[in-house]
Parts: structure tokens; C-alpha cells; sequence
């Protein structure tokens, strides 16, 4: 089996870590030539829960260099996903499948649309990385993975993919209802990624004061609503609970959102609460508080430029 990890950030560094253990043929297409000969030279290294680790692995910018891969993992972020898919056509074959286990919702739509809804499967996942610098991860914590399409089917290569990934230490299984746990995870992204970007504090201590709690339970709220208008089955039966204690277990945690922040990087916010407040309009919810965060984390996107 040839596996592509598109884009070496920090959850596709992980994958290469984790992926590098199996007897497959394994690649990273980077749109970054500088960081793929650096890849080339120095590998990938990870510290963290799963310990410290140098993982060898091949980096190119070219995909015709690859050719067709049986299996893409897009590692991009959720705004560079349709560019990285463009990129990576050359690696798709007759019977190639693409994974993405990007934040947010939209992603499966955009893939789709590009190649064909036949060849994707969507994903969550709860292990933790955070980026520490070009091609060096700290492995934050384990977590399972959960696959599966739109349609509910589960074609044989997804059987495979999921008995590789179980094989190499990455704990996964298939659900008949991927959209639900799409939903079930963008809903403790909205509570937890937008308040820890603007407030700079770790996931834990959200629900330590009495504000960030009392925003937090407001923004799950109406992503709540949207959700239960779009007949959408959560897989928490008090999604509110649910986020709370994910903020308690991932206590330490930055968040995806907070560490682009800190690195003054783009983030996935229009994926994440921005779906809310568009959802929100077109069905007639109100999204005020969804539509604060998204304001205030565009602000520091657009204050950038200013801080010397």
C-alpha cells in the first residue's frame, strides 16, 4: 500500500510517526520545498507521550515524482484544502482512497467535489500534537480515530485502512455515521479552539473562570440548535457536559487555533465557528455569540501585521 501524507504539519507529522512503524510504502507531499529537503535530511521528530523519535521518511514537492497512491491523508489546514487538492491529483488512481481528518466541517465537501465523492472518507481523531518547529512535533496525547463516508458504505479499503493504522498503534474504528461525529467534534472545537485563541489560555482553565464558562456553554448552545434543526444525531446525549470535560481532560492542552495564534498564522476559524453563524442564518437561528468569536478572531488574524 502507497500512502501519501499531504502536508507535514503538526497532525501530519504525527501520521508519518505513526505510519513509518508499518510495512507500506509511505511519502509527504509538501507544497514547501525548503521544509521537504530539510524533511529529506533530517526526518521528523517527535518527543511527547509516545516518547522521543527520529522517523525517516521521503519528502517531495513534485506528486507526478509519487504517482498514484492507494491511500492520501490530508494534513492541510481546512482554507489550503482545495489548493492541496489540486496538487495532489497527479496520486490518484483507479482505486485510491483519501482520508481527511481535518477540524471543521466543509472539507468532505471540498475533496468531493474535486475528486469525486466515491474516493473520500472523513475522520476524527483525538490524538494531540502541536508543532514545535519545522518537522518536530510533541505528541500531547492519544486518542482514538473514527473513518467512515458520507453514505454509510464500507468499502473493503477502508477495512484495510483501518487494520493499518490498529496495526501501527493508532487506535481506530468505523462508523456508519460520520457526520454526526463530524458534528459531535466541530461542536467541542466551537466551545473550546475560538475562546482559547482569544483568551491565550489553556484548554482547562476555561472552565475555571466564570466568563469563559459562561461563553463557552453560550456558543455550544447555539451550535447545539443548529445541529438538532439539521436533524444531525450528536454522539453526546448533553453535548455541554461533553465539552466541559474535554476541556478538563486536555487541561494542558493549546489549542490548534491558539497555537496558530501564538505562531501568527491563519486560522480555521470560518471551519469552526463560522459554520455555526452561516448555518445559523440560512435556518433562521440566531448565532450572536458564535458571531462575536468569529469577529474578534478575525481582529487578531488582521492585528498581525501590526504587532513589531
Amino acid at each position: 500500500m502507497k500512502i501519501v501524507i499531504v502536508g507535514p504539519g503538526a497532525m501530519g507529522c504525527l501520521l508519518a510517526h505513526y505510519l513509518s512503524k508499518s510495512k507500506e510504502e509511505l511519502c509527504i507531499l509538501d507544497k514547501d520545498g525548503e521544509r521537504a529537503q530539510k524533511i529529506n535530511q533530517a526526518g521528523i521528530s517527535v518527543e511527547g507521550v509516545s516518547g522521543r523519535n527520529q522517523v525517516k521518511v521521503k519528502a517531495t514537492t513534485d506528486a507526478n515524482e509519487i504517482g498514484a497512491a492507494d491511500l492520501i491523508l490530508i494534513c492541510v489546514k481546512s482554507y489550503d484544502t482545495k489548493e492541496a487538492v489540486i496538487k495532489a491529483k497527479p496520486l490518484v488512481g483507479e482505486n485510491t482512497s483519501v482520508l481527511t481528518l481535518q477540524n471543521g466541517i466543509g472539507n468532505i465537501e471540498i475533496i468531493s467535489e474535486i475528486l469525486g465523492a466515491d474516493k473520500v472518507i472523513g475522520g476524527i481523531t483525538n490524538e494531540g500534537a502541536t508543532l514545535l518547529d519545522t518537522a518536530k512535533i510533541r505528541h500531547a496525547g492519544h486518542g482514538e480515530t473514527v473513518i467512515g463516508r458520507i453514505d454509510g458504505t464500507i468499502p473493503v479499503q477502508m477495512r484495510y485502512i483501518r487494520e493499518v493504522f490498529n496495526r501501527v498503534g493508532l487506535e481506530t474504528r468505523i462508523s456508519r455515521d460520520i457526520k454526526g461525529l463530524l458534528w459531535s467534534k466541530l461542536i467541542i472545537n466551537v466551545g473550546i479552539n475560538a475562546l482559547t485563541a482569544i483568551t491565550r489560555i489553556n484548554n482547562g482553565r476555561l472552565v475555571e473562570f466564570e466568563g469563559t464558562r459562561k461563553i463557552l456553554r453560550e456558543a455550544v448552545t447555539e451550535a447545539v440548535k443548529v445541529a438538532k434543526r439539521k436533524r444531525i444525531k450528536l454522539i453526546y446525549d448533553d453535548p455541554l457536559a461533553k465539552v466541559e470535560a474535554v476541556c478538563e481532560a486536555t487541561a494542558g492542552n493549546v489549542s490548534s487555533m491558539l497555537q496558530d495564534v501564538l505562531r501568527k498564522k491563519r486560522t480555521e476559524i470560518d471551519f469552526i465557528n463560522g459554520v455555526i453563524v452561516r448555518q445559523g442564518q440560512e435556518l433562521g437561528i440566531a448565532t450572536p455569540i458564535n458571531s462575536i468569536l468569529v469577529d474578534l478572531v478575525k481582529t487578531i488574524e488582521s492585528s498581525y501585521r501590526d504587532t513589531h
